[in-house]
């Protein structure tokens, strides 16, 4: 039976909580919005994205902690991504934690591990992401942002995703609303999606690939914010929040030198 200093000390790393989350979420898809077809799918992305963080835990020298982001990788792939072919799940686990290992600068990886396994699916034209797969579930999408609320507050990350969602709001307010006429109900169908939480407070919020500062990461997501609305208004780019981060991923590094703190370590 598990002690209460047990069940204390699991609540301490916010890996554990977002692990939590994010499986409640799928396992909701899967009960509730018929996403059982995709099982297939979901295994091979875990066995893929497992299988390459055990490689390079033994080759680095890693702590088996160093698993929990794997697990959050692949939780994030199930729940954003849809493949053509269930096999493509192998690809974009491998893909998604070798580039973590492999593609680094001042001992931080560049890349969201999800992100970049979803836009290499996206280029290959073998996958691709739909926010309509939640349905007209209110309660979902609700339960979905006070979950990320939660987890982002507890890693310190909250001004990333607020920062993106409030710009924004205020960017598409202005388009729909003000400039073309629309009425609100339009406007906020945009936000009705669990995609666009998750988005904002589960991959934009990651610790280890947004910048270290505060100051640094409440512009670097209102860019972020602005670049995919941008992508979306005027290139009809669907997959532009994916892309938007692709692009600022690139700029952390910089933001990191210009804004100077301790990079963020997990527990």
């Amino acid at each position: 039976m598990l002690s209460k200093n047990t069940f204390s000390n699991a609540l301490k790393d916010p890996r554990n909580i977002q692990i939590l989350w994010l499986s409640s979420f799928l396992l909701t898809g899967i009960i509730c919005l018929d996403w059982l077809a995709n099982v297939s799918y979901y295994f091979f992305v875990f066995i893929s994205a497992l299988s390459v963080q055990i490689l390079f835990i033994r080759v680095n020298h890693l702590p088996w902690s160093a698993l929990k982001s794997a697990v959050i990788t692949s939780l994030g792939l199930c729940l954003l991504l849809k493949v053509n072919q269930p096999i493509f799940g192998l690809l974009a686990g491998a893909v998604a934690i070798g580039a973590k290992f492999l593609v680094r600068l001042n001992s931080k990886h560049i890349f969201n591990p999800a992100n970049l396994g979803i836009l290499v699916l996206v280029l290959l034209g073998e996958g691709w992401i739909s926010p309509g797969q939640w349905g007209n579930e209110g309660l979902i999408v609700v339960f979905i942002a006070i979950c990320g609320l939660l987890v982002t507050m507890k890693v310190g990350r909250l001004d990333t995703g607020l920062s993106f969602l409030t710009v924004l709001l205020i960017a598409e307010f202005l388009r729909t609303v003000v400039y073309q006429g629309w009425p609100m109900d339009h406007f906020l169908h945009t936000f009705s999606s669990g995609t666009i939480f998750l988005f904002a407070f589960f991959m934009i919020t990651d610790p280890m690939t947004s910048p270290n500062s505060r100051k640094a990461r409440l512009i670097w997501g209102a860019f972020l914010a602005l670049t995919s609305f941008w992508l979306s208004s005027f290139m009809q780019l669907y997959t532009a929040p994916i892309w938007a981060l692709f692009i600022w991923s690139l700029f952390t590094p910089i933001f990191d030198k210009i804004f100077i703190q301790p990079k963020f370590k997990w527990i």
